[in-house]
């Protein structure tokens, strides 16, 4: 939306955050999930690869894809749109 000011956490950084890899369906369905409710909240977000990061990797590689709200670990595997919209607009 032309003019939303998009929000971001008070280090700077998107207030959300999804760690996943390449190639994963369950991370493709969470991308489509945040980047919509982030897009209606004027909200940002980043995806982090885990792929080449062994500690991402052991610290995630069996929950991918997971998600953060501003810091916290909110979700893994799948993102409920209902969920990550209540979380952002505490």
């Amino acid at each position: 939306m032309i003019g939303r000011r998009r929000s971001r956490a008070s280090d700077g950084r998107p207030r959300v955050t999804v760690y996943s890899r390449p190639g994963c369906h369950l991370c493709d369905d969470a991308r489509e999930v945040v980047a919509a409710v982030c897009d209606e909240l004027g909200e940002e977000f980043e995806e982090i690869s885990i792929d080449g990061d062994a500690d991402l990797a052991a610290r995630f590689g069996h929950e991918i894809p997971v998600t953060f709200v501003d810091g916290r670990q909110h979700d893994f595997w799948r993102v409920s749109p209902e969920r990550l919209r209540a979380a952002l607009t505490r």
